[in-house]
């Protein structure tokens, strides 16, 4: 399975695609500015106790007060309040994890008005970003992820990867570490450390040691609540969780981006370097992959998957429903339980995949077509068991009931993907009248007029809707060849699927866009 990632950068976001047989499986938006990341470790401040709910709001500088809940704060919270008070309080020296004697666990069954009072300063890291109307969720129980590993500082407890299989390699990956780890910190094993040296995990376990370390010095002048320590940028941490040496290439159109993803695949995989391209043409990235058109075909409320058949999909405040539809699909001597066990296994691949593309979490309800034979059912089940296992998000999966219903669960830690695919009309502009189209070409020329001859530009690049670039380009005296004669100066044209019919964008020699 060949696999490809793209990753654009614009000013107001980025926007990753991973695509794996030429077909998109994740799509990534990150806003610029973007905080409250999962993974971000913040010193936050108990603003209020809820012992009906055995939780507590306490404030990270979100506009709402973020949720701790006790059975959040982990069994070594009472360990992690000693090394918060030691790193802040004004005497003595750091001391440093490996050195700090453990505190015994706080009871499970315990009450949050046993350690926590209003004012209180503690350290937390985000599990859920905010969703909706709510604030970020929160934990106590800290962790660093690496690529091969989870650094779990103020445990001893290590743990494998149910992924890795093997008992001898579970049990190899176990004694390794063991024989690694330095005292008080715990380590979960990912599944990407199977068959790794141990030069490789000691290097690693190393970085991740001295990252939890670094976070000493910055407590002495952080103000609660105030970020402690920044998960990596959005870009390297999914290709920590993502990448394998099957990545055929790796495109980036920005330059420092690039750089960064270079540094990042040299450090882990040296000969993968090469794969890391910058893209660098006048034409929009996305465009000229395909991607953009992937994308609007991909985000509807319908979506076709075989021969006729499609998915209805709707998003509700409680939980996600997806309906499955045969549509005009029929075999011809095929009864109808046939023609529905094909259509439901079919649908099995494309629900997970817009389950990993929409980030699709909480609970979702999948209305599969009616199938009277329990071993039909049991086939859909273990299908869908089957395409799911390749989402690295935890879910759980129900059998189908009688009316062929199936529920899943799927971790949601951030808001799902939703891209508005609909156009607005861009002739009318909703008011139901139309202004002559014949004159949208008089309305460009009057433009490049202004900026050549007011604002003295020595270049245009013009973006339009591929229509209209074809019309600008038609002929052997086409429009645009009229215009760059008359002007004697550099006009370009570049055709852009995401500009609408009636729209133009208008960019200077430094690529900057002239606003009017």
């Amino acid at each position: 399975m060949s696999s490809e990632l793209f990753i654009n950068v614009s000013p107001s976001e980025i926007v990753i695609v991973l695509i794996e047989d030429k077909r998109i499986v994740e799509l990534t938006r990150e806003k610029s500015g973007t905080k409250f990341a999962v993974g971000d470790i913040y010193l936050g401040k108990v603003k209020k106790i809820m012992p009906g709910l055995n939780a507590s709001f306490v404030d990270v500088g979100y506009e709402k007060d973020a949720f701790l809940h006790y059975l959040d704060m982990g069994p070594q919270f009472a360990t992690l309040n000693k090394f918060l008070h030691n790193a802040t309080s004004s005497k003595g020296r750091f001391i440093p994890t490996i050195k700090l004697h453990p505190e015994p666990d706080i009871d499970k069954n315990g009450k949050i008005t046993q350690q926590l009072r209003a004012g209180q300063s503690i350290m937390v890291q985000i599990a859920k970003e905010p969703i909706s109307t709510k604030g970020p969720r929160l934990t106590s129980e800290l962790s660093i992820a690496g690529r091969y590993m989870v650094l779990v500082p103020f445990s001893d407890k290590i743990s494998v990867s149910q992924k890795i299989e093997t008992v001898e390699e579970r049990n190899r990956l176990k004694k390794l570490i063991q024989s690694i780890k330095p005292r008080n910190y715990g380590v979960i094993i990912r599944t990407a450390s199977e068959g790794k040296r141990v030069a490789d995990l000691d290097q690693e376990l190393k970085r991740l040691v001295n990252r939890w370390e670094s976070i000493l010095p910055k407590l002495k002048k952080v103000q609660a609540p105030g970020l402690v320590l920044g998960e990596l940028s959005r870009t390297t941490s999914l290709l920590r969780d993502i990448y394998t040496p099957e990545f055929s290439n790796i495109y980036i159109n920005d330059f420092a981006v690039f750089e960064e993803v270079t540094d990042y695949i040299a450090g882990i995989a040296p000969d993968k370097k090469k794969t890391v391209k910058f893209y660098d043409k006048k034409v929009p990235m996305f465009d000229s992959f395909g991607i953009d058109k992937q994308i609007k075909a991909l985000f509807g409320k319908t979506v076709t998957f075989k021969s006729g058949a499609y998915l209805i999909i709707e998003h509700t405040e409680a939980f996600h429903v997806i309906d499955v539809n045969s549509g005009n699909r029929a075999k011809a001597g095929n009864d109808q339980e046939t023609n529905a066990l094909e259509v439901n296994l079919a649908a099995c691949n494309e629900i997970a995949r817009q389950l990993r593309l929409r980030d699709m979490g909480g609970i979702i309800v999948i209305d599969f077509i009616d199938m009277h034979d329990a071993e039909n059912r049991h086939k859909v089940y273990n299908k869908m068991k089957e395409v799911m296992e390749i989402d690295r998000t935890k879910h759980h999966i129900l059998p189908l009931s009688k009316f062929c219903l199936m529920q899943i669960t799927r971790q949601r830690v951030r808001p799902e993907e939703n891209i508005d695919i609909a156009e607005g009309c861009p002739v009318c502009k909703g008011t139901g009248k139309v202004t002559p189209t014949i004159l949208f070409t008089d309305e460009i020329a009057s433009k490049i007029d202004y900026i050549f001859s007011d604002l003295n530009h020595k270049k245009i690049i013009i973006h339009v809707h591929p229509f209209v670039d074809a019309y600008l380009k038609k002929g052997v005296l086409s429009i645009l060849r009229k215009w760059r004669w008359k002007y004697k100066k550099r006009i370009e044209v570049i055709a852009d699927e995401n500009i609408q019919l009636l729209e133009a964008h208008y960019f200077d020699e430094s690529l900057e866009e002239i606003i009017f």
